[in-house]
């Protein structure tokens, strides 16, 4: 294992990341914080409580749950695009690195920034409501696997993208509606039947489920459930990512 290359790949997105960290940290920030006032103020002095749980509570790991997941997406599918789009890539590819090293350097840094946004929503939510979390090993573990789960989708979606468009095209058209519909801001209990059934295909469902089971000790599927489900998500897209680099595809072309 080339650690040296790892750690360059890993440093290097990193320090991208700090450049911008005005822009990082401030625009997480500042939405979290409108959906409070949105969402928990404002609808929450309607709602009152769900499942026991005063709403703007409700609401805090779904929230934390959307950022983490736009953020590592977007983070992973810029950083292994941008090399492709200036043509750094291809040199990559010829140094003693192989697939696995890439990989590596690209999640684990896009997994950190996800890792490290998810963290300061915590703290910004801390400033709105009363929060106790009961299972603070679990609520950190479901975070990373999460941040790490679609790191690696993102880093599939840089490697297929073959512009700038196509790179926000799956986060925007796909991956943020099923975040919203995934019951970040609602218990699926509360939807009819039919919704109920149709909303277990979605696969958001299980990890919002499961985030939420760590802070209140409730969830809307088994927890070994939603472990199933983001462990299966993270074995496909190593899968994808594996046949990608085994095949060239979007890589040496």
């Amino acid at each position: 294992m080339n650690t040296q290359a790892i750690a360059s790949i890993y440093r290097f997105e990193m320090a991208r990341f700090f450049r911008t960290l005005m822009q990082s940290f401030l625009s997480p920030v500042i939405s979290t914080a409108l959906y409070f006032v949105v969402f928990g103020a404002a609808i929450g002095s309607r709602i009152d409580q769900v499942d026991g749980i005063p709403y703007g509570a409700f609401i805090v790991p779904g929230l934390i749950m959307l950022s983490s997941m736009t953020q590592a997406t977007s983070n992973a599918s810029f950083g292994i695009y941008f090399p492709k789009f200036i043509g750094t890539f291809s040199e990559l590819l010829s140094a003693p690195v192989n697939f696995l090293e890439i990989t590596i350097g690209y999640v684990g840094a896009a997994a950190t920034k996800a890792l490290f946004i998810g963290v300061i929503i915590l703290a910004t939510a801390f400033l709105f409501v009363d929060l106790q979390i009961q299972h603070p090993f679990a609520m950190l573990a479901f975070l990373v696997l999460t941040c790490l789960s679609f790191s690696l989708l993102g880093f599939i979606i840089g490697i297929w993208a073959g512009n700038f468009e196509q790179l926000q095209l799956i986060p925007l058209l796909v991956i943020t509606p099923l975040v919203f519909l995934g019951g970040s801001f609602y218990s699926i209990s509360m939807l009819p039947p039919i919704w109920q059934t149709i909303t277990l295909f979605n696969p958001v469902v299980y990890l919002v489920s499961g985030f939420r089971w760590s802070f209140f000790g409730q969830a809307d599927v088994p927890i070994a459930l939603s472990l199933g489900a983001i462990g299966l998500f993270t074995l496909i897209c190593l899968g994808v990512i594996w046949w990608i680099f085994r095949t060239g595809w979007r890589v040496r072309q």
